[in-house]
């Protein structure tokens, strides 16, 4: 890969991870000349130093001018906005099917999801179960260099509700996953639970589920979902977990707890 290469690839990473508003953001700054240790603060968002850190460094490497690297960016922005723009909306189910009507399976999607994810995978779940397809395609996220992120309910937040292994378990043979929780007490009123059911995969694609990531969410209840692909609704999705995290509403889930 040549240096110029190298560029193209880290712009194309940034705009993945970022967006095109925030991507426009960095290639402003270029523009107007800031030093990097000023331009890696252009957004207050996780994850935009590093992917702005790359994209700089990528940009001395290949010898570009500011001028050129803002243009490029600029460019990469807008092709990902106009991508964006269009958005995709279809029904996934779990349970039985009909003949007359074929609609995508809950198990299928998810197992699609995780296979599509390029940089960011992030799941939310009320309950889980070790199920073996979607843990094979976590651990083949993590081993392609997928940042993984779980968020699951814990047997102490949900009282009474669940029963059993602790839902975290459900992952515990996928080495590099990360774990997050709502902490007790960090929950305003008594008896709030941790009930989002979300799949996002590099801020493309959303789906938004009835179904827990268990045997019987994703396979045997019939439970109702929809998919995203492009518009604002995976980016949002994403930021907002994002965001509940960089806030501490929401906990690293330690071993054992």
């Amino acid at each position: 890969m040549t240096t110029t290469e190298a560029f193209e690839s880290a712009a194309l990473v940034a705009v993945t991870q970022l967006g095109a508003v925030q991507l426009r953001a960095l290639a402003d700054r270029i523009a107007a000349g800031w030093p990097d240790h000023a331009a890696l603060h252009t957004v207050g968002v996780a994850g935009f130093a590093d992917a702005a850190k790359a994209v700089l460094r990528a940009q001395h490497d290949a010898g570009l001018t500011d001028v050129e690297a803002a243009a490029y960016l600029r460019g990469v922005a807008a092709g990902h906005a106009q991508q964006a723009a269009a958005v995709r909306v279809e029904s996934v189910w779990s349970g039985p099917g009909t003949y007359r009507v074929p609609v995508r399976s809950t198990a299928q999607v998810l197992v699609e999801i995780a296979g599509e994810a390029d940089h960011e995978l992030l799941l939310m779940t009320y309950s889980a179960k070790p199920y073996p397809p979607l843990l094979d395609a976590l651990s083949a996220a993590v081993g392609r260099g997928v940042a993984v992120t779980v968020v699951v309910e814990t047997l102490q937040g949900a009282g009474s509700a669940l029963a059993g292994a602790e839902p975290a378990a459900a992952f515990a043979s996928v080495a590099g996953v990360r774990l997050w929780h709502w902490p007790g007490d960090r929950r305003a009123e008594p008896g709030a639970k941790m009930h989002a059911k979300i799949a996002v995969a590099d801020r493309r694609v959303l789906l938004v589920s009835s179904a827990n990531l268990t045997q019987s969410g994703i396979g045997k209840n019939i439970e109702a979902g929809l998919l995203v692909r492009g518009g604002a609704a995976p980016v949002r999705a994403a930021e907002h977990i994002a965001e509940l995290r960089a806030q501490g509403a929401l906990a690293p889930l330690r071993h054992g707890s």
